[in-house]
């Protein structure tokens, strides 16, 4: 095969157009599996494939381009730096868009690679064109320049190629060009600064971090929804939450929901505001969360009895992450009558309106239900089952009928409320004593998508797997349920047809 893609080379460098060729070569190198393309590669220049890049036959440029991606990512990044990387940064300047992202990949590769790296560093002309790249009006070329300069800043050497030199003001220039480009400087800046306390200081030290803080209280609610989202993305490491406590900004943020009840456009960015604590409670802790930033669970229960649909969406999403916690359900349950409220309308939200409401009510009652077996304890216990009859005077009925509309998502999304339950004894009692309800969970017929499949196949997982199954359900059931687990989700009985003709 090496020699095919040698002589396909040799004709295609014979030829002005050779589409037909260069067609060839791809479908060649298409048949060779992946293993061995290496081998079939090495040794092979591909300049000539480079070179006819420089066309505006849009064609020829994209057969190249699919060419050059089949062959470059066979080869180490040492032999990319060493054989192509003129070609590579000339591509970083190319009209086309392909050409553009093929070339930031690549160096993504190299500069992820300790010896390849060192070449990229010492071009201070390749980083340049690196950072323009995130200017370009192809968001595609843009977030593969993000990801490349934020695999280099993975190492001392590279973080210091950033912020330590004058490709710094090179970044700030770019920044400049406009507000969508100053926030891919954020999201740059931001994912590195999530690496490592070394990447925040070295953001932090370069002012960026400061400025993205400051444009949290500006003037423009759409900025500031924008800069919510990239603080919140800073949160979710450790380092990061505890520089943001340094700065002041959960209790920022905190006066950010306060303020926003006299504010108009508050619907702009108050679901940021709210996701941003809700992420914050997981990471660490509920009960700290709450009972620091009290008007935050306050906007939670609001926004649920909200008549908006998008502050319905942001808080049933926030109460399903708080109670997907221990810690969570009991801050929930401390509110008393208000979360019972709450529930209720919960309830109403999964029964009627718009499908994907009604699918963020389901996934969020069944995180509230869920406990794992290592968390039933006989308080955690009765708080579920509370809050399941909380939902209908006849809860199962309820979830059981929406499970039977004709929408695979509301089917699937009220099988995971069974099997929250299912894995619970009070629960499993509940089952057993609905009629008809074990056929149901047993009866392959009810859900034909994969989806139904699968959510009805941990169903009946959830069942056989909790150590009260067997007595509760009885021996009958839990037998048909194990041949159920046994036979797979995918399982098809088959009809036996028996002829009777000349039977004695």
């Amino acid at each position: 095969m090496a020699a095919t893609i040698e002589s396909l080379l040799e004709e295609i460098s014979g030829v002005e157009h050779p589409t037909e060729e260069l067609q060839l070569l791809k479908t060649a190198l298409l048949a060779i599996p992946v293993s061995a393309l290496r081998d079939s590669v090495s040794g092979q220049r591909f300049n000539v494939i480079f070179a006819l890049l420089n066309s505006d036959r849009r064609e020829q440029v994209e057969l190249c381009v699919d060419i050059l991606e089949r062959i470059l990512v066979a080869l180490s990044p040492v032999c990319l730096v060493q054989n192509y990387r003129a070609e590579l940064q000339a591509g970083l300047g190319h009209p086309q868009d392909t050409v553009k992202v093929l070339a930031l990949t690549q160096i993504g590769r190299i500069v992820e690679h300790p010896d390849a790296a060192t070449e990229v560093l010492n071009n201070r002309e390749v980083l340049q064109a690196v950072i323009n790249c995130i200017r370009e009006e192809k968001i595609a070329v843009a977030k593969q320049a993000i990801q490349s300069l934020s695999k280099l800043s993975h190492s001392k050497p590279g973080l210091d190629a950033l912020f330590q030199s004058d490709l710094l003001t090179v970044m700030k220039d770019v920044m400049a060009t406009s507000d969508i480009v100053r926030y891919r400087i954020y999201e740059l800046v931001v994912e590195i600064s999530s690496a490592s306390p070394v990447s925040l200081g070295y953001c932090a030290n370069s002012s960026f971090i400061s400025q993205l803080l400051g444009e949290l209280t500006g003037d423009d609610v759409l900025v500031r929804a924008t800069a919510i989202e990239m603080v919140t993305t800073l949160a979710r490491s450790q380092h990061g939450r505890q520089y943001l406590a340094q700065q002041g900004i959960m209790d920022k943020i905190a006066n950010m929901i306060r303020g926003a009840e006299t504010d108009p456009f508050s619907s702009l960015y108050l679901p940021g505001l709210v996701k941003f604590f809700g992420n914050l409670a997981i990471m660490d802790s509920p009960q700290q969360v709450c009972e620091s930033y009290p008007a935050f669970q306050h906007k939670v229960f609001e926004m649920a009895l909200d008549p908006d649909p998008v502050m319905n969406g942001v808080a049933l999403d926030t109460l399903g992450l708080l109670g997907s916690t221990v810690e969570g359900k009991q801050v929930l349950q401390k509110t008393g009558e208000q979360f019972r409220t709450v529930l209720s309308r919960m309830s109403q939200l999964a029964s009627s309106g718009a499908t994907e409401l009604r699918v963020r009510s389901l996934d969020a009652i069944s995180q509230l239900l869920l406990l794992q077996p290592e968390q039933q304890t006989e308080d955690l216990l009765a708080l579920t089952e509370s809050w399941f009859h909380l939902l209908s005077k006849q809860p199962m009925d309820m979830i059981r009928n929406i499970s039977s509309q004709p929408f695979p998502e509301l089917h699937c999304g009220a099988l995971r409320i069974f099997t929250a339950i299912a894995a619970q004894p009070w629960g499993q009692k509940l089952m057993v004593s609905t009629p008809s309800f074990m056929e149901f969970v047993l009866d392959r017929s009810t859900g034909q998508t994969k989806e139904a499949k699968d959510a009805k196949f941990e169903l009946v997982g959830s069942l056989v797997s909790s150590s009260t199954a067997a007595s509760i359900l009885g021996s009958q059931h839990y037998i048909s349920l194990k041949a159920y687990l046994r036979e797979g989700p995918y399982y098809v009985s088959a009809v036996a047809s028996v002829s009777t003709e000349g039977a004695e």
